[in-house]
């Protein structure tokens, strides 16, 4: 399930590393602008499982397992997290930082540090020095 999350808020790029992307927007998409509880390990019958599913909630519930306990997260609102993923996606098939925030409903600001973040993880591009 790796891959660069980096353009998820917080708590969201963590689940997405260990869960999957899917799971990550379900999370936010089901309990966005919540705090919520996660356990160390959740039941069949759990918010988390029903939410994400037994495979990805058991991988969440290990990530923030402390000392066999749960914690309390905020978990950042769904709309934030979705135009987030559709601004990388838009820079990543070629539009311009502009068109990107455009098309995403988020700042300029935004895509050109996204932007600049991608180019800094491309391998493809070339040292100047």
């Amino acid at each position: 399930m790796a891959g660069d999350h980096s353009y998820l808020p917080g708590i969201l790029a963590e689940i997405a590393e260990v869960a999957g992307l899917n799971a990550a927007l379900k999370l936010a998409a089901e309990k966005g602008g919540q705090t919520v509880y996660i356990p160390s390990h959740a039941s069949d019958d759990h918010w988390l499982t029903r939410t994400v599913g037994p495979e990805a909630a058991a991988a969440i519930c290990e990530l923030y397992r402390v000392r066999n306990t749960g914690g309390r997260f905020l978990i950042p609102i769904a709309r934030e997290a979705s135009a987030r993923r559709a601004l990388v996606k838009a820079l990543e098939n070629g539009a311009s930082a502009r068109q990107a925030a455009a098309a995403s409903g988020l700042h300029e600001r935004t895509a050109f540090r996204a932007r600049a973040r991608i180019k800094a993880k491309d391998p493809s591009q070339g040292d100047l020095f």
